[in-house]
């Protein structure tokens, strides 16, 4: 098991069995991100990207009230006007996460409370949500007099119905966890208590998968979403290529036959 804890920038980074474990520990301020916090997000994100050991990464925030509040607006008379602000998003959205297209690993967002803001936007760009019931998501940035800029405004209308994703996005209201299960955007809810479980069953199922396989779903989804289906299909991605030529594709199919659970090396032919 590998801890990295940055007490400076609120973030609590833990890899154990190929699971990573990014925990945004700012209760102070509903775990809202600042400069800081951010920057060591996104060398988190970019150094999982080179890892062909972790399975899986689940991202939620400390404590029991917020998942993350979005931008750290506590010190707002000092921060960015709201065009400084647009004219200096990064390509990878809110987090490093919410726009990121180059990480093949799933990433489930465990939603503890408040996803407001920035923290919906990193909802937004997770693979698999799983919220407790008290859990609760909005856009409400219209209502200070900001947008959602970072991701939700581009997001959130691909995820659901255009109705659906206006009247979230025009009023600025908090939607609860159920509401978000029933709009598809949330993959289960459960009580607080036992919202690790669900977690680490979600995690459990993803890391029985063949890795290579799973790195190339994920892959095909994120850079064919502009094509067609059938020219999505015939994409020669990388990671298809791996996943397809590696020992775990012969293993899976052999496995089956007699009867045992396949034994996956992870690691392409070429």
């Amino acid at each position: 098991m590998t801890t990295d804890q940055d007490p400076g920038a609120g973030i609590d980074w833990q890899v154990q069995d190929g699971v990573g474990r990014l925990t945004i520990d700012r209760p102070r301020v509903l775990n809202a991100l600042d400069g800081a916090a951010t920057a060591r997000m996104v060398q988190i994100w970019t150094e999982a990207e080179k890892d062909p050991t972790l399975r899986c990464i689940v991202l939620t925030g400390a404590g029991d009230r917020a998942f993350c509040a979005g931008a750290d607006m506590s010190s707002a008379a000092t921060g960015p006007s709201g065009l400084e602000y647009w004219a200096a998003l990064t390509p990878d959205g809110f987090g490093g996460i919410s726009l990121r297209r180059t990480l093949d690993v799933p990433v489930i967002a465990r939603v503890n409370g408040y996803a407001l803001g920035g923290g919906f936007e990193m909802v937004l760009g997770c693979d698999i949500v799983v919220a407790a019931e008290t859990a609760s998501f909005a856009l409400p940035e219209p209502r200070v007099g900001r947008l959602p800029l970072d991701g939700g405004m581009v997001l959130l209308p691909r995820k659901i119905p255009h109705n659906l994703a206006m009247g979230m996005m025009l009023t600025g209201r908090r939607v609860p966890a159920a509401e978000l299960q029933a709009f598809g955007v949330v993959n289960e809810v459960v009580p607080a208590a036992e919202l690790d479980t669900a977690v680490d069953r979600w995690v459990t199922d993803i890391v029985a998968c063949a890795p290579l396989s799973v790195r190339a779903v994920k892959q095909s989804v994120q850079r064919t979403a502009e094509l067609d289906p059938r020219t999505a299909r015939d994409a020669r991605l990388p990671a298809v290529i791996d996943a397809l030529t590696s020992a775990d594709a012969d293993e899976g199919p052999r496995a089956f036959r007699e009867k045992r659970a396949p034994v996956w090396t992870g690691k392409p032919s070429r």
